[in-house]
């Protein structure tokens, strides 16, 4: 067994690291999507520490980002806590529940983006929630600037 991953992609390296260091903290969306489930979601760096996601500022950790860069945000399903509608960074509305065994795929839809989340606690469809995330949670990425660079992004090419 090895203790270090490549991952790569169309044959070139994306990330090398540990297992938990790239599903902790992926360089870039395609690594994101590769090694795991992940809401991936265009964001603007207003500073640093600050990422606005849907017209709501979010605090991050991610710092070294250009004021009001475009990035890419990811947050991976089991990061996203349910709250009561208006108690949360954003409201959403729950179109569907999924049990896994050890927890429950929930889809909560907000303006045009669908968030996915794993919890151990369901939630009903047709039901407006609130959506938390810890700062520390929020991975921020620089958008692709090449072609070599390029990332999948949704299933297609950016």
């Amino acid at each position: 067994m090895s203790d270090r991953i490549i991952v790569m992609n169309m044959g070139i390296i994306q990330q090398m690291g540990t297992s938990q260091s790239i599903y902790d903290e992926p360089q870039n969306a395609f690594v994101a999507d590769f090694i795991g489930d992940s809401n991936i979601i265009d964001g603007i760096m207003v500073r640093d520490c600050l990422v606005r996601i849907q017209d709501v500022d979010f605090e991050c950790v991610d710092v070294g980002f250009s004021e009001n860069e475009p990035v890419d945000v990811v947050i991976r399903p089991e990061d996203l806590n349910i709250v009561e509608k208006d108690e949360g960074y954003i409201n959403g509305l729950v179109r569907s529940i999924i049990f896994k065994g050890a927890f429950y795929e929930i889809t909560v839809e907000n303006r045009d983006y669908e968030w996915v989340i794993q919890s151990v606690n369901p939630a009903n469809p047709g039901t407006e929630v609130g959506l938390t995330i810890l700062p520390s949670n929020i991975q921020i990425m620089h958008k692709p600037h090449s072609e070599d660079a390029r990332v999948i992004k949704g299933g297609e090419y950016e």
